[in-house]
């Protein structure tokens, strides 16, 4: 228990929460903080690109990142990201323009964040696993003029040459290998018809060359990075299902970072090796394996493919990484894989686990493998940047429970009209704090219905059905959201449905996640055909994988006569969920 937090008696005037919240919202969780957890973060830290600087500054000399057999300084990454940064300007980059990075976790990813970060430009995360639709979406919606990616993804580009983008920097796997293995790799990728040749020239350049071409101690023009500078698009479905891009400051993402430190005041500065299998490019890894990484100094070793359990034991023996941020598939997956009993997991200390609800058997066969590993769930979304919830590491973890909310996050449940509900009642989420974001880009009012300002304090409407209990701990009971989570990843049903409704044959979609033994759930698709129309599960699973990313593809289909609707025609996902659960005993998964 932290005795300071406990003696912190805040008005429900200073919690920002209305008079008749007083006795249910005095922030009761943080008598519950570990000790040495603060009620409030010390945000002392300008920017991203300034975070990185102090660590290299203070560990010089200390790995900074591991891939593959080939390790970086703290202080050879900073001397990359200030040369990248003065590349990027020198091709015309300015402060406020977007950059895409379509990368998976490789040493380019974190010196495109941090360099385009540094040269004044706003991030723009793109996952690799977009179809050229998806990216094409993306690109024009963000106004990107500038897309980084890895040289296999570049056919996708090709196919729908943007004329926004101004410029294209590619880089490939081979380029952060140590010798040989970077002049084996492209052999082997040509053996296996797996080589793209990306001509370079134009508007088409080599991100190592671009690095090499300057001068190794080169600096870029100074831009002014405040709290409030805008650093990151996010995107996501939002409270609507419609991609659309979270705002994410400086100031959001420093402040979420070093929620997530403080909340683990164990961890030891300039001492800790990170294991980073959730990719970057999705905001959860981006904060608690990325950006936790370069704060606390850490070693952190890179995973491109997590789904590579075999070879994600193998690091966990050699690298002995002692935090492991990841999804409950994740540890669900390794606790299953037959030989994990051969590696020694030992020393893995403490792991957060987010993205998902992470089951009580996962957890404790987890704990078991790893020699008593603290596998804890938080919980958190894109617009939060995204954790606003965590179990304490050491303490009190109720079944069920997403947690307490994290220093300087405000939480409470709440009414239809916004009014705060006695305890034990269920309601919409509401979060505020340093970490929620300023809005949704170039969407005034979905922002506006979405961050609500109540006693001046402006709160973030999570669509989350929630429960506090007395001592401040929270618990989803249900998604106001119709959101599938497969494996950690978002998927929205009118995204899937959209695609289905585009083939010829199908007259009504509609999408629903399932139960699902590794992935946590799955889609599955409901259809109705147009009269005299058919197509087999086959062709409707070709045609959803040539216009959506693997992860969103239905594995589970149904045909119907109809679907169940409202009064105003609307189709009913939840009848249809409960019809399904009703059914499963005669449904096979795949």
């Amino acid at each position: 228990m932290n005795t300071d937090a406990a003696e912190n008696t805040d008005t429900a005037e200073q919690n920002g929460l209305p008079h008749s919240a007083v006795t249910e919202t005095r922030r009761p969780w943080l008598r519950h903080y570990q000790r040495g957890v603060p009620a409030d973060p010390l945000l002392d830290i300008a920017s991203l690109p300034a975070m990185l600087e102090r660590s290299a500054t203070r560990y010089p000399g200390r790995a900074a990142l591991h891939f593959m057999g080939r390790a970086c300084s703290y202080r050879q990454l900073w001397q990359d990201v200030q040369r990248f940064a003065a590349a990027l300007q020198a091709l015309g980059v300015q402060l406020g323009d977007r950059v895409s990075i379509m990368l998976p976790n490789c040493p380019q990813f974190v010196v495109a964040f941090y360099g385009a970060s540094l040269a004044g430009a706003v991030v723009v995360n793109t996952s690799p696993l977009y179809v050229a639709p998806e990216l094409t979406h993306q690109l024009h919606d963000s106004g990107s003029e500038t897309l980084i990616m890895l040289d296999a993804f570049y056919p996708r580009f090709e196919e729908h040459k943007l004329p926004g983008v101004k410029r294209v920097i590619v880089t490939g796997i081979q380029d952060a290998l140590p010798f040989p293995k970077n002049l084996l790799y492209p052999l082997r990728q040509k053996a296996q018809g797996h080589l793209t040749a990306v001509p370079t020239g134009g508007k088409v350049h080599g991100m190592q060359a671009l690095i090499r071409a300057q001068d190794a101690h080169a600096r870029p023009r100074t831009v002014a990075l405040r709290p409030e500078t805008l650093a990151l698009l996010q995107y996501t479905g939002g409270t609507t299902g419609t991609p659309k891009g979270a705002m994410l400051t400086q100031g959001n993402l420093i402040a979420n970072t070093v929620q997530a430190r403080v909340w683990m005041p164990e961890v030891q500065q300039g001492q800790e090796v990170l294991l980073a299998a959730i990719p970057f490019f999705h905001v959860y890894g981006m904060t608690t394996a990325m950006n936790m990484g370069v704060l606390i100094a850490a070693t952190t070793v890179l995973v491109p493919n997590p789904r590579d359990i075999g070879t994600l034991l193998e690091l966990v023996q050699r690298m002995k990484p002692t935090l492991f941020p990841g999804v409950p598939t994740m540890y669900g997956a390794i606790n299953a894989h037959p030989d994990t009993p051969k590696y020694d997991l030992t020393s893995i200390r403490a792991c957060i686990s987010g993205s998902a609800p992470l089951p009580l058997e996962t957890a404790r066969r987890f704990r078991e493998i790893t020699g008593g590993a603290n596998l804890i769930e938080g919980y958190g979304l894109t617009e939060a940047s995204p954790v606003t919830h965590c179990n304490p590491v050491s303490g009190e973890q109720p079944e069920g429970s997403i947690g307490l909310p994290i220093p300087g996050v405000y939480a409470y449940v709440a009414a239809p009209d916004g009014s705060p509900l006695p305890l034990g009642e269920p309601g919409e989420l509401y979060v505020s704090g340093p970490n929620v974001m300023a809005g949704y880009w170039q969407r005034p009012e979905e922002s506006a219905a979405t961050l609500p300002t109540r006693a001046d304090r402006t709160w973030l409407k999570t669509g989350d059905v929630a429960v506090m209990d007395g001592e401040g701990y929270f618990r989803i009971v249900d998604r106001q959201k119709d959101v599938i989570i497969a494996g950690g990843f978002n998927i929205y049903p009118r995204e899937v449905e959209e695609v289905l409704y585009a083939h010829p044959a199908v007259l009504e979609a509609a999408a629903i996640g399932v139960p699902h033994p590794h992935r946590g759930e799955t889609v599955k698709a409901f259809v109705v055909f147009r009269p005299g129309m058919q197509a087999s599960q086959a062709e409707l699973e070709a045609w959803c994988r040539e216009r959506l990313s693997p992860y969103k593809v239905p594995r589970l289909y149904e045909v119907r006569g109809e679907l169940p609707k409202s009064a105003v025609g609307k189709v009913l996902r939840r009848a249809l969920a409960e019809q399904d659960r009703a059914a499963r005993g005669l449904q096979v998964g795949v």
